[in-house]
């Protein structure tokens, strides 16, 4: 796929990695890092929404959330949208893509960063959860793809048994871990892969699908749990939450099984 580019508005080359934001025909305003889009002005609440909101309408009374990556401010923003959370934690390797996504994309973040209940934490996630003594109640995964053909990618270390066995450590009885898996129609090997993971260190898990355009028209999501199960009824809570994308057909949808792909993940 590719997209005209109106205007290269920013780059900005960190420790980890290259941030660029275009501003595009298409799409509006894009982030990359080391040239893969991260988000785009044109749908970044679809993908933020149904990462955010589908696991948290399956959990009755949250007050604690996880984010890890997330540098962008999307998730903050719909995480700070839930009243009952009482403490937000985002653990971000790389400074430079909050501080580029504040000048740069400021509508993603929303004033998010700035909310009382939020804490960032400026370092790498693997090792991080070794210190949690509240478990949470959620923890998002909001991070990089390891790329195919590409070595050394940032989340490498985060897509091992390794640390979802410390996400599982963290996780409340009622607690859900979610994390973004690629495209599922184009790279099902992805979210394969993640949900063999989970299998093996989880009681239940399970996956779901948003329409995302920049991503290649599909953007997936894997969940586990200790024993939770993510709910596939709109709940009656989200007419509070000012949702752009998810509604009663796009929540259906995240759950049905399309007939393209030839792939049935289990």
């Amino acid at each position: 796929m590719s997209v005209e580019v109106k205007e290269h508005v920013c780059h900005r080359e960190t420790e980890f990695q290259a941030i660029d934001v275009y501003d595009t025909e298409a799409f509006g305003l894009v982030l990359l890092l080391d040239g893969h889009i991260q988000l785009a002005e044109l749908d970044e609440r679809a993908y933020h929404e149904a990462l955010v909101h589908i696991p948290m309408l399956s959990i009755d009374d949250p007050r604690r959330a996880l984010v890890v990556g997330g540098g962008d401010g999307g998730v903050l923003r719909e995480l700070c949208k839930h009243k009952s959370l009482e403490r937000i934690d985002m653990v971000e390797i790389d400074r430079g893509v909050v501080e580029v996504s504040k000048e740069y994309l400021p509508f993603v973040s929303a004033g998010a960063f700035n909310d009382h209940r939020v804490n960032l934490h400026i370092r790498d996630a693997f090792g991080f959860l070794d210190r949690v003594f509240d478990p949470y109640d959620l923890i998002v995964m909001d991070i990089t793809d390891v790329y195919e053909k590409e070595d050394g990618s940032l989340s490498e270390s985060l897509f091992t048994d390794e640390f979802h066995n410390d996400c599982r450590d963290a996780l409340t009885k009622k607690g859900l871990l979610v994390t973004q898996a690629d495209n599922n129609v184009f790279c099902p090997y992805s979210m394969q892969g993640i949900l063999d993971t989970f299998n093996r260190l989880f009681d239940r898990c399970g996956w779901y699908q948003a329409l995302v355009p920049s991503f290649g028209g599909f953007s997936g999501y894997c969940w586990a749990s200790k024993g939770e199960q993510v709910r596939t009824d709109f709940a009656y809570k989200a007419n509070d939450l000012e949702l752009a994308y998810l509604s009663a057909m796009t929540y259906a949808l995240a759950f049905e099984r399309l007939p393209f792909g030839g792939r049935r993940f289990s």
